[in-house]
């Protein structure tokens, strides 16, 4: 699969602009990989949004249970579910006011990343946030 990730320039600028992320799969378990990255990025002065129906709170933060659940902009969507659920959550975040969808390290699909790209998102996938975010600096 061929696909057009952003340079790390530029990156570094949406990562400079951006102020809300939308966690999609983020756990409330301090061990898991969703929720560190989660947590490093809060502590960086991101708003961070857990999306995901089966909790409650993570990091502070009252849960939603979909995208379309949240209320407001929202500069990128990153995403902790398996690659098979992209385009079922790409599909989902043409219908909310999100900028950026990015999929986390060892996450691709090349349905969802074609069905982003042709409506004109900008798509980051098999990138970690966090480790990005640390490179940018």
């Amino acid at each position: 699969m061929t696909m057009n990730i952003p340079s790390r320039e530029e990156i570094g600028r949406i990562l400079k602009k951006a102020k809300v992320i939308a966690v999609v799969g983020l756990s409330d378990n301090p061990e898991r990989t969703s929720y560190m990255v989660s947590k490093a990025m809060q502590d960086s002065g991101y708003e961070i949004i857990p999306v995901n129906p089966s909790v409650e709170e993570v990091l502070g933060v009252k849960a939603v249970a979909s995208l379309k659940d949240i209320k407001g902009h929202v500069d990128i969507v990153n995403v902790f579910r398996r690659s098979e659920y992209l385009p079922e959550i790409a599909r989902e975040f043409d219908e909310v006011d999100a900028d950026i969808f990015w999929a986390q390290l060892g996450l691709e699909n090349e349905e969802a990343y074609n069905f982003l790209t042709e409506k004109g998102y900008t798509v980051i996938m098999d990138r970690c946030i966090k480790v990005e975010h640390a490179l940018t600096k």
